[in-house]
């Protein structure tokens, strides 16, 4: 045997001794090198959908309340308030949503009722004229229904009542389509957890659930 043969039988043996330490492990990928070229052109990416930040329609929205004591049930609501959604028309969970309503635009009857629900009772208007609420994720999928409808979303953010931050999640429906957003919910909050602790009457308290109720609509415009 010449010694070219006799190396190229030495390197196929060593090869096969090796070949039992290797099994199981995954191999690289090795291209062999190619001859020189004009270098590829790099592939565009696809441009981010643009967003667009809609401001709430306020003469089509609603921003309300229903809250119970033992012998009546009382539904409230706002008109002094406003708001924008940032929308991501390609991803609807990479939207947000801001509001802030206006303490003392408050209608409910009776009217004594109003006025006593603006007083350091419960909201303390005076001192805390805002509510505001600021989305901090939206996810697809939502337990639970709006209005008889099935939630499309779950939208989690914090909401901010009487000078008191709290984090909350609530179902939600969202829609968007080329003419404007709309989203609406229907949740629960316990206002003890908002520092508003009033008991109520003696032979007449009242609960400590109240209902969150939110209709916002935000045009887009046209294209």
């Amino acid at each position: 045997m010449n010694r070219t043969a006799l190396a190229l039988a030495s390197l196929l043996a060593l090869a096969a001794c090796g070949s039992d330490h290797t099994e199981g492990v995954s191999t690289a990928t090795v291209a062999e090198p190619a001859a020189a070229a004009a270098p590829a052109a790099e592939p565009t990416a696809a441009a981010p959908a643009a967003r667009e930040t809609l401001q709430i329609d306020r003469a089509s929205s609603s921003v309300g309340f229903t809250g119970a004591k033992i012998t009546a049930t009382h539904d409230g609501s706002f008109s002094d308030f406003a708001g924008t959604i940032d929308l991501n028309p390609a991803d609807v969970t990479a939207s947000a949503v801001r509001i802030t309503v206006q303490m003392a635009s408050l209608s409910i009857e009776p009217a004594q009722l109003s006025t006593h629900l603006l007083t350091p009772d419960f909201f303390d208007a005076p001192q805390f004229p805002t509510a505001t609420f600021e989305s901090t994720a939206v996810r697809a999928g939502g337990e639970g229904q709006v209005g008889g409808q099935p939630a499309t979303h779950t939208v989690t953010g914090n909401l901010t009542m009487r000078g008191t931050t709290r984090a909350v999640s609530f179902p939600a429906i969202v829609s968007v389509e080329p003419t404007g957003v709309r989203a609406q919910s229907e949740f629960t909050i316990n206002r003890r957890d908002f520092g508003i602790v009033y008991p109520g009457m003696p032979d007449d308290l009242i609960r400590d659930e109240v209902v969150i109720r939110f209709d916002v609509r935000a045009p887009r415009s046209a294209s």
